[in-house]
């Protein structure tokens, strides 16, 4: 189908931008790399009367250091997530939750932030911002707010993003030195997670100090497996340990059951999965 007609502009700045997306009202949208929202329009599932192109303002890419954080510019690209250096150093479960996305093309066209503002359950990089503590960067006309990830996704598709408020950042606390890795299942290949499972863990002389343990579709919105971080710290890095404190993975979760799978089997996957990347984590 061809999308319903509407307003193109092509802002250069976040602040112009910021005012176009409010003058426009709500039946505006911003895209970023296109994957999610162009078939959605093409489907005319969204009609937006003003589309709003984010691709010329170069300020929103790129990666950088600040101190005890790496900033992520929201128009930075899942192929750019993949290889940048300061994120395999401070960041690493980003990048490898990042090479599970779709396919190579998807990942030079797809954002970081556009995946972080689309809020599927089910896509990959909300977990892992989760289990990272990152926070999220907020332009508006009022100015800019930072907002946690815990209290940054509201529910299906929804963020704490106001209608006139663009994503500018990412910003994600170092975690450097500790090891990490996304497993996630899926049906077919570059498919959406029926479950994943993000962990990063810091070890200590063969015993697990710290761990974040982030879940991918078990609720309307990422989930951190807080009794599964618990039952690890203090805990030798063996495979039993691990694999009781795996276990606990679907506590507190709210899956739901569709086409792919029924909640039963959704909570098996999550304690298998989990058993999964923690183990290939503190591997190495």
């Amino acid at each position: 189908m061809i999308p319903a007609p509407f307003d193109y502009v092509v802002p250069s700045t976040v602040g112009e931008a910021v005012r176009v997306l409010t003058d426009a009202g709500e039946d505006a949208k911003v895209i970023a790399g296109g994957q999610s929202l162009l078939p959605v329009l093409r489907l005319r599932m969204a009609a937006p009367t003003t589309l709003i192109d984010l691709n010329r303002i170069s300020e929103l890419r790129g990666v950088r250091d600040d101190g005890d954080a790496i900033v992520i510019g929201s128009m930075t690209t899942h192929h750019d997530i993949q290889r940048d250096p300061l994120i395999a150093d401070h960041a690493e479960l980003l990048a490898k939750a990042t090479a599970t996305v779709a396919d190579p093309q998807i990942r030079h066209r797809g954002t970081f932030g556009g995946s972080i503002a689309h809020a599927d359950p089910a896509g990959d990089l909300l977990a892992p911002a989760l289990a990272l503590d990152a926070e999220m960067v907020l332009h508006g006309m009022d100015g800019v707010r930072r907002v946690p990830a815990v209290e940054f996704f509201d529910d299906f598709f929804t963020t704490a993003m106001q209608p006139n408020e663009i994503l500018t950042e990412v910003r994600v606390p170092k975690f450097t030195g500790w090891r990490a890795h996304y497993e996630k299942f899926n049906r077919v290949a570059q498919a959406w997670s029926i479950v994943g499972v993000a962990t990063t863990v810091r070890t200590e002389a063969g015993t697990i100090a710290e761990a974040r343990v982030g879940l991918t579709n078990m609720a309307s919105v990422p989930v951190r497996a807080r009794a599964v971080e618990e039952a690890l710290v203090g805990q030798p890095a063996t495979a039993e340990a691990i694999r009781a404190a795996a276990e606990r993975a679907a506590e507190g979760t709210s899956p739901t059951a569709d086409g792919n799978a029924d909640v039963e089997y959704r909570q098996h996957l999550a304690r298998v999965l989990t058993n999964r990347a923690v183990s290939t984590a503190v591997a190495g």
